[in-house]
């Protein structure tokens, strides 16, 4: 930890390891451009650029063509005409009188931030390497071993209800689909918030995979790698894939009445835009005739043909993937929650 001289208390850089654990619960500063925080950020920070797009432009222009020198004199210009509102805004950011700072490689937007805020009374803590250190963190951290227990099942078969109904137990999970704002399908934006960004994604699972207990089991759905925009990345894609697979079976009826459960509701036309794109891999007349049967409101004949689609598609992944199955279980009328019991017992025996 290194320490630079203030007229208040010292401004201290911290470790990746050590801004994560003492910033739990206080304000993170992202002091990067706009731009460079919408592609990803550390969650919970909040956007406090010392540049805006534009500007750290001109700043990176001038580093390029003039040189550093050059680059600061004009930086400090433009700084210099904002840090009345810099101390307005955090005022209105956090009643705390402690922050943690960070930009890109922890160089000079941090030190000259973390300058001016520690100046106006607050202690300042600043990541050492910036952001890049985090993401750097956050790809390692993902080939840290978990335990992983994967549950698997044909479309329409309660995956998504059942990991929860496990985490009513108190057993571990994470929910992929959740993380990405996708459930993995054609349908899987319906109702759903915008994706994140691809790398605020991977931040963002980072942050749920660095809560489990690795001596533990996680419990999660088994997945493609790709959830509409989101991809797995790499090193935990491997882990799931490894993991082994409890395949959950229920009757065909049933999955037919928790697709209509699911997405009956949505308006037509919406319903009809997550069909047409299938037209190459369903066929141009099974994608008609869903079409079709959705323009006569025969919302169960479209959730036949779309679950012909998936169970073909499901079980050519399923080899592709060659998880290694755990059991095949076979259920008829048990309630997901003792569907969950059941895998619990199995797991613990």
């Amino acid at each position: 930890m290194l320490f630079l001289s203030s007229m208040s208390t010292p401004i201290q850089y911290l470790s990746i390891q050590e801004f994560l654990q003492q910033s739990e619960g206080y304000q993170i500063l992202d002091v990067r451009a706009p731009k460079e925080f919408n592609k990803g950020h550390i969650p919970h920070a909040t956007s406090f650029p010392l540049f805006n797009d534009e500007e750290r432009a001109v700043v990176g222009t001038a580093y390029k063509k003039e040189g550093k020198e050059k680059a600061i004199e004009i930086g400090l210009d433009i700084v210099g005409k904002k840090m009345g509102d810099f101390a307005r805004s955090l005022r209105t950011i956090t009643q705390e009188k402690k922050v943690f700072i960070h930009c890109w490689r922890g160089g000079m937007r941090s030190g000259a931030l973390a300058w001016l805020i520690n100046l106006l009374g607050y202690e300042v803590y600043v990541l050492q390497g910036g952001y890049k250190a985090y993401r750097q963190n956050v790809l390692d951290d993902f080939a840290r071993p978990l335990k992983l227990c994967v549950i698997g099942g044909e479309t329409g078969s309660g995956k998504t209800e059942i990991l929860y109904a496990l985490q009513k137990t108190g057993a571990q999970i994470i929910d992929l689909e959740k993380i990405a704002n996708h459930k993995g399908s054609a349908f899987g934006g319906l109702g759903q918030a915008p994706q994140p960004k691809p790398e605020q994604f991977e931040n963002n699972l980072h942050l749920a995979v660095s809560r489990i207990d690795c001596n533990k089991t996680c419990w999660l759905e088994d997945e493609s790698k790709a959830l509409g925009t989101c991809y797995i990345p790499e090193p935990f894609w491997v882990q799931l894939k490894a993991a082994p697979v409890f395949k959950i079976h229920l009757p065909y009826e049933r999955r037919i009445r928790h697709l209509m459960n699911q997405y009956a509701s949505f308006p037509i036309e919406s319903l009809s835009e997550c069909i047409r794109p299938l037209a190459k891999r369903m066929g141009t007349e099974s994608m008609n005739n869903a079409l079709e049967a959705l323009q006569q409101n025969q919302l169960e004949e479209v959730a036949k043909i779309m679950l012909r689609y998936y169970d073909k598609a499901y079980h050519f992944s399923a080899t592709k993937k060659q998880h290694p199955i755990a059991e095949d279980l076979l259920f008829d009328k048990q309630s997901y929650q003792e569907i969950a019991n059941i895998l619990i017992q199995k797991t613990s025996a």
